[in-house]
């Protein structure tokens, strides 16, 4: 799991309510519930416009929100998802 973490990067993030997508350099988008998963708090109580500020990690290896002085690398959000 950690290889193919390290290999794929994150290319692009939207949200639809309280659902946070990563599009990955690979063609997959996982999908993440930031209010129900504990270490991603923060960014379920940011508003709208504090989600859409954010940048891309150099490599694309995580995504970050200036802003709310926070990210998330996508090796965590991939250790969520069941590769199969």
């Amino acid at each position: 799991n950690k290889v193919v973490s390290e290999q794929v990067a994150a290319t692009n993030v939207r949200f639809d309510q309280d659902i946070l997508y990563v599009s990955l350099s690979d063609g997959r988008e996982v999908s993440v519930p930031t209010d129900r998963v504990e270490w991603l708090e923060w960014l379920a109580r940011a508003s709208t416009a504090q989600r859409e500020r954010w940048s891309l990690e150099p490599g694309g290896y995580a995504i970050y929100w200036e802003e709310l002085d926070d990210g998330i690398e996508v090796g965590h959000i991939l250790a969520m998802e069941p590769l199969a």
